[in-house]
């Protein structure tokens, strides 16, 4: 999983940076046109990624913070309450591994030992300086599993020679990994760049246009996933692993989104419509493109399906198993839910404003004001771009869609860990 990667950052997306790699895995494999991040931010969408749930009921529907004054940094997912994959894999005999980005909890019983992984090399935070792995609030976090460790290394590098070694120790047992990248977010640094946080920080001083360092950050990427592809072939299991890439959410300020509208934290397409392909040599067909609408809630249940772990009785995902798909052929109709959340940044308490949502419904979209204040209407089949608000044209389309998402929301409110400041009220409060 990449880290603000942009649906338009990539050359097999129409994509000015060259990603060979990459371009060469979609060749492989399959390239998905209508990919969803569940969040527009990374610490919903990591929720709604190990647990198939949508992140609402996780109680993370927004960034957990990394000032430890803010509240919403005493939050996480509750390994105790919610059931994640690494734990059902794990019953059925699967070594699990995570290496990179959590944000999924700083308090240390939403550490991801405790989820079933068996091997954590990486990070607590939203992010890291590269190279000395000290987060925004200059505190240092670079962990192996629960011990905290000082490794030379750019993260990216780090976490590829992490992956790969964990590859071929594992080669001849099932294993799943996470690969959490840390690119292509902030901070903007290359592999040789001068150190930005902790106590070796020098003074930053602007080496080359930041949209060049960019570029070095996504070619390090890049090239990870090609040292990733190696490694599994050079294990002799590329034929009969599942490979998936993308990422957690829209792009970054320098990253691009493409045609879209909306970038990282906008409910457009822009800010939860990314880049996805899959490989296994053995059951996808090389070289295709689906324009079936996926979203990252979909890789639980798909996981737990294609290795025959037993599904909890009684429980229910958000997610769908998408291996029809892997297959060329099409899903169920269903309707899908965006809504941002969190706390505002100066919150002192846990409440927040409301924020803007969003339902899909085949070629249809909703897009709702915070407060409901404004109701748009799409249809993305001639209007990807969402310029054309028809809401007035589709009066019937509109009352039943909006029925729908407030049914949602209703229920996901339910879940949460703040209270919803009222319009009148939030009206003098500002994000």
């Amino acid at each position: 999983m990449a880290d603000d990667l942009g649906y338009g950052d990539l050359s097999s997306y129409g994509g000015k940076y060259n990603t060979p790699n990459l371009d060469k895995m979609a060749e492989g494999g399959l390239r998905f046109t209508d990919f969803h991040s569940s969040g527009t931010l990374c610490s919903p969408t990591r929720a709604g990624l190990v647990t198939g749930l949508y992140q609402q009921r996780t109680t993370v529907d927004g960034v957990v913070n990394a000032n430890s004054k803010h509240p919403a940094h005493q939050l996480g997912v509750d390994p105790e309450k919610i059931i994640s994959y690494p734990k059902l894999m794990k019953a059925n005999g699967y070594k699990n591994a995570l290496f990179g980005k959590w944000h999924l909890g700083y308090l240390d019983r939403f550490h991801p030992m405790n989820f079933g992984f068996d091997k954590f090399v990486g990070y607590l935070s939203g992010n890291i300086d590269y190279i000395s792995h000290y987060d925004r609030m200059e505190i240092f976090d670079w962990w192996h599993d629960r011990e905290q460790v000082v490794e030379n290394g750019y993260s990216t590098h780090l976490i590829t020679e992490q992956t790969v070694s964990f590859i071929e120790e594992n080669k001849h047992s099932p294993f799943t990994i996470l690969v959490a990248h840390e690119a292509v977010h902030s901070p903007i640094q290359g592999p040789n760049d001068p150190i930005q946080r902790g106590p070796n920080k020098v003074k930053r001083v602007k080496l080359r246009p930041d949209q060049e360092t960019f570029a070095l950050m996504l070619r390090e990427l890049d090239k990870s996933v090609g040292e990733i592809l190696q490694a599994v072939h050079k294990a002799g299991i590329g034929e009969n692993t599942l490979i998936i890439f993308t990422s957690d959410n829209g792009p970054m300020s320098l990253a691009s989104a493409g045609i879209l509208r909306g970038k990282k934290g906008s409910i457009y397409e822009g800010g939860h419509r990314v880049p996805s392909i899959a490989y296994w040599p053995s059951v996808i067909e090389a070289n295709t493109t689906t324009d079936q609408t996926v979203i990252s809630l979909d890789l639980v249940p798909t996981m737990l399906s294609v290795t025959n772990t037993k599904q909890p009785p009684d429980y229910q995902f958000d997610g769908v198993n998408i291996m029809p798909v892997f297959k060329g052929q099409d899903l169920p109709e269903r309707m899908l839910f965006w809504r941002n959340g969190g706390s505002f940044k100066t919150s002192t308490g846990l409440t927040t404003l409301d924020s803007a949502k969003a339902m899909r419904d085949g070629k249809w979209k909703l897009v709702a004001a915070p407060y409901f204040k404004q109701i748009e209407l799409f249809d993305l089949s001639n209007d990807l771009q969402e310029k054309n608000n028809i809401a007035n044209k589709h009066p019937q389309r509109v009352e039943s869609m909006l029925g729908s998402l407030k049914e949602w929301e209703n229920e996901m409110l339910t879940y949460l860990p703040y209270q919803i400041i009222p319009e009148k009220a939030g009206s003098e409060n500002k994000r």
